[in-house]
């Protein structure tokens, strides 16, 4: 079985000031039987499913999981949570008959099971309340034994790995494998029992100084037990001694004297016991005969990991078929590698699943993306807005014209992703969703209308009709913009190129003639700097390095920003033909 759904409402980010509506939750997030990976920006919202999760089922690690007034949305004075559990084998099933629902009829007739975990409180007062099961809203409780099918196997986002795998009275070590199939029932009778009372006897008879079949021997044992026994010879009477006694030989006693390593590594620095630890912990998820819930809880994978362990461990949770995992990122390096089917992102106060069922893209945009989406472009998932970009200009140039107009996109939370083509759509439709709810990062698309102003003609090159270009211009124009769709807004450089419309415009127009002839090789004649510019624009056999320009135009806004008296003013003015850059940064940004 696996989890296949979780509903809250009024849950921590996910609420409404209204009252609950059974049929209405607030977060609605489906889940597939193997990985699932919830990314997003900080506080929107991946912490609070996990931590849903836990407070329903609990965990193997009996993490101390209470409900705290953290946990209400707002000053809602009730939460409530449910994961319905789907794909159950008979084995499985039998765990659970009286609660169990059916979908289906006949042989085609399938169980599933819902828990729901309903919590209000009055005053300021959290009242007790317990997981029920059911298919109705109110469902009926579980017994203990029920709850322990359900418990997760978690990992917190800081682990002190180093002291979880140490021996120590109660150490998580000894917990984790008293709980595995090797040693449980099996608390009286097992090898390893035997060894440490072999051991146990060999102890005490080396502080007895006798041997094995107890006849004296010289022992530096017996040496220190006589000092002892003359002191206690003369606080009590000559017939009294010492003894000495090891430790029980119960199991678990025995276990927390264990202390697990990497062989070969004497001193494992963080990230191995990281891998080591979660290696030990996820024990619980292979135990042959058991019939309950395998489910992995992992908040922050990448923690104390470098990229390439990273994918170690990812690469080897894909692999698992039986055991589902849930896990949480900021890591962009992990994003980039998964299928995208794996991903869920937050955003907003909601989950969006990026599987093919909820998303607009096609097969062959999952196809592209799983080939290009690298670790640059995988930013994206952790943006408040996004702006696409066809090349390294636009890329260059925009933070710094951003910042002339007084928006900083890094505290802003805006990515800039420079795609290297025009295939926007393989990108854009990430955020755009076959049903409602709809995503509300704000994506803004920035390319060229590509009309061309002139055209070559022989060996020269000569400007085109003005009123032909401009029509051409306005159908193009047009057409892409009709492509917007909910978030996705498109904004197209109104002559012809990003380097055309800078020339074009008002306020930088200066700036970019300057750069562009100090950059350009100096034997141009600069007579007709807009014929010229065409032609290299058109013949790429001209030498013409655009992302050279775009570096130091930037440059050279940014350094006019700190002067006290600034000479490049960039216009906000909608005839600049620079404002369509403008206009996509403040979307993006939100302004």
């Amino acid at each position: 079985m696996y989890l296949s759904n979780i509903k809250l409402w009024n849950f921590r980010k996910f609420g409404t000031e209204a009252d609950i509506d059974p049929n209405n939750p607030n977060l609605d997030l489906n889940l597939t039987k193997g990985l699932n990976v919830i990314i997003g920006e900080n506080d929107s919202g991946k912490t609070a499913i996990i931590d849903a999760i836990k407070l329903v089922l609990k965990t193997h690690s009996y993490d101390y999981i209470r409900v705290d007034d953290k946990d209400f949305y707002k000053e809602s004075n009730r939460f409530r949570i449910e994961l319905k559990f789907e794909d159950l084998k008979p084995e499985e099933a039998k765990n659970f008959t009286e609660w169990l629902g059916w979908t289906g009829t006949g042989a085609d007739a399938k169980p599933f099971l819902k828990l729901n975990y309903d919590v209000k409180r009055q005053a300021d007062k959290i009242i007790p309340t317990d997981v029920k099961a059911g298919v109705d809203e109110e469902g009926y409780l579980l017994s203990a034994e029920t709850k322990y099918y359900f418990k997760a196997t978690y990992l917190k986002p800081l682990r002190d790995a180093e002291n979880e795998l140490v021996a120590k009275r109660n150490s998580r070590l000894s917990q984790i494998l008293l709980g595995d199939e090797v040693f449980k029932g099996k608390e009286k009778d097992n090898d390893l029992i035997k060894i440490f009372a072999g051991l146990k006897e060999e102890l005490e008879n080396y502080f007895k100084g006798v041997d094995n079949t107890g006849q004296p021997t010289a022992t530096e044992g017996k040496q220190i037990k006589d000092k002892i026994d003359s002191y206690i010879k003369s606080f009590y009477s000559e017939n009294n001694e010492s003894e000495f006694q090891s430790t029980s030989t119960d199991i678990k006693s025995i276990l927390e004297k264990l202390t697990l390593t990497l062989k070969g590594e004497p001193n494992p620095g963080l990230g191995t016991l990281n891998r080591l630890f979660m290696a030990t912990e996820l024990l619980h998820l292979t135990k042959s005969n058991w019939t309950g819930l395998r489910l992995g809880l992992v908040e922050e994978l990448e923690a104390h990991l470098h990229p390439q362990a990273q994918m170690q461990v990812i690469e080897a949770f894909k692999k698992e078929k039986d055991i589902q995992f849930i896990l949480t990122t900021h890591s962009p390096n992990l994003a980039s590698k998964l299928d995208l089917e794996n991903l869920i992102i937050c955003n907003n106060g909601n989950a969006f699943p990026m599987g093919t069922t909820y998303t607009k893209l096609g097969k062959d945009n999952y196809k592209f993306l799983e080939k290009f989406l690298d670790t640059t472009k995988a930013n994206l998932f952790f943006a408040k807005g996004v702006i696409l970009v066809e090349g390294w200009a636009e890329e260059i140039l925009i933070p710094s014209i951003a910042k002339a107009i007084g928006i900083n996109l890094t505290e802003k939370g805006v990515s800039i992703v420079n795609i290297g083509h025009t295939g926007f759509d393989h990108y854009s439709k990430i955020y755009l969703r076959q049903e409602e709810p709809n995503m509300t990062i704000p994506v803004a698309v920035i390319t060229d209308s590509d009309i061309r102003d002139y055209k070559k003609n022989g060996d020269d090159f000569v400007k085109r009709d003005a009123a032909t270009v401009l029509q051409e211009t306005t159908n193009k124009i047009a057409k892409i913009k009709g492509k917007a769709d909910q978030n996705v807004k498109y904004f197209l450089a109104p002559n012809w190129t990003l380097e055309y419309s800078l020339f074009k415009s008002t306020s930088l127009t200066m700036l970019f003639q300057r750069v562009v002839k100090d950059i350009v090789h100096k034997k141009i004649i600069w007579g007709n700097f807009e014929k010229v510019l065409a032609e290299r624009l058109i013949d790429k056999s001209k030498k013409f390095n655009k992302t050279k320009i775009a570096y130091e135009m930037a440059h050279a806004i940014d350094e006019d920003l700190g002067k006290e008296v600034r000479s490049i003013i960039i216009s906000e003015d909608e005839a600049d033909t620079v404002n369509y850059l403008i206009k996509a940064i403040k979307y993006a940004a939100g302004n």
